[in-house]
């Protein structure tokens, strides 16, 4: 019997495999060198000295300075910090919060979560393209405006914003300015004064780095309460004992990205766009869900009419190609999920979209094969809805 063809991975968006030179970086911190970096024995001070290392690496990425960096468990609690942390400490100067009806869900519930403190939470809608108008921002700041959140690159589409432009007007209006950088940092310039931003939250699981350690970026002077009590660490802005192995994973995944970014980058728009193309020529009425070139490298957003996209999910799953769907259960039915029902998609194309996030490893073959097997899944689904409506 003939072996299966390997696996193709396309969900990169969700969580990349480690890379080796990552892992080197941090094998002795994972078990030769066990000091906690808050003791001030040896191996505490050397555990101190990595943590050290780690964040001047992080900060030379983000051009800031190490102190502007605090260290998380993740993408969700660094965003999680940043909206509810700085809104809460800004507080006593208004009591209102704007963010948009696309941003990642760690974001959303958080912004959310602040109207139990007396926080009223503006949610900004997003054009066909998913982008949101600096006109509708500036149209929703008021004097009591504390904090706007707006994400660099959007998890599902891969959509980009123009963040400088945004954070201008916040600015202006006396706002802190946040982003999202999750799925953006590795494929995009991230730097903080280029962006024009007050805090910005990253992930090394989505550059090939190890999974549960992120960072925040918090310019200086911007207040933060805090969500975790205990210890001292991070500058008093994160207690807990540091994830020594993992930040230095994430400094060295970060610096590769940055330092490899444009080979990277010319590599996944090749492979993308020709995964892309040979999907939306096929004759399915498939269409793209982020706008061609405003959207990250590595994405192929697509939509497919009267197709389910969980089923196109597990079928293609079972033929060897690992995808993501747009769509969220929700109470055990169903539903598009919130970035889907924003783009405003006619309501044959709400429950078929597809993510593909191509990364290293991946090539020309694999697009092809992959194409081949959505269109083939996709004319087959299309055909079982047909064939349903015509017997109803």
């Amino acid at each position: 019997m003939p072996a299966a063809p390997p696996r193709i991975y396309l969900d990169h968006a969700a969580a990349t495999p480690l890379d080796p030179a990552v892992f080197e970086a941090m094998r002795p911190y994972l078990w030769l060198a066990p000091g906690n970096p808050s003791s001030v024995h040896c191996a505490g001070r050397r555990a101190r000295a990595a943590l050290d290392a780690a964040r001047r690496q992080v900060a030379d990425v983000l051009g800031c300075g190490p102190s502007e960096i605090v260290f998380t468990s993740g993408g969700t609690e660094a965003d999680n910090l940043a909206v509810i942390g700085a809104a809460l400490a800004a507080a006593r100067r208004g009591r209102h919060v704007v963010t948009c009806a696309i941003e990642h869900h760690a974001v959303l519930f958080a912004a959310r979560s602040l109207r139990a403190h007396g926080f009223e939470v503006t949610e900004l809608g997003v054009d066909p393209t998913g982008r949101v108008a600096p006109d509708a921002l500036a149209n929703a700041l008021r004097p009591d405006t504390v904090l706007v959140s707006i994400g660099l690159a959007n998890n599902e589409t891969g959509t980009i914003q123009d963040i400088p432009a945004l954070s201008r007007i916040a600015h202006a209006a006396g706002a802190w300015m946040h982003t999202d950088a999750v799925q953006a940092a590795g494929q995009l310039d991230i730097n903080v004064d280029r962006l024009d931003v007050d805090l910005l939250s990253l992930s090394a699981h989505k550059l090939y780095g190890p999974k549960a350690v992120g960072a925040l970026y918090v310019r200086g002077g911007v207040a933060l309460a805090r969500l975790a009590f205990g210890g001292a660490q991070e500058r008093d802005r994160r207690a807990g004992t540091e994830n020594v192995p993992g930040i230095v994973g994430l400094g060295a995944a970060l610096t590769r990205a940055r330092d490899r970014r444009a080979e990277r980058t010319a590599t996944y728009r090749r492979l993308s766009s020709a995964l892309a193309a040979r999907v939306l020529h096929a004759g399915l009425g498939a269409r793209l869900t982020g706008p061609p070139g405003r959207t990250l490298p590595s994405f192929a957003p697509l939509a497919f009419p009267n197709v389910d996209a969980t089923s196109l999910l597990i079928r293609l799953d079972l033929d060897g190609v690992e995808v993501s769907t747009g769509a969220a259960c929700t109470s055990g039915s169903l539903e598009p999920s919130h970035v889907i029902q924003a783009l405003g998609l006619p309501a044959a194309y709400r429950r078929g979209a597809l993510r593909c996030t191509v990364g290293l490893g991946n090539t020309d073959e694999e697009m092809q094969r992959a194409g081949d097997a959505i269109v083939r899944h996709a004319q087959a689904l299309h055909e079982l809805a047909a064939a349903r409506t015509e017997v109803d």
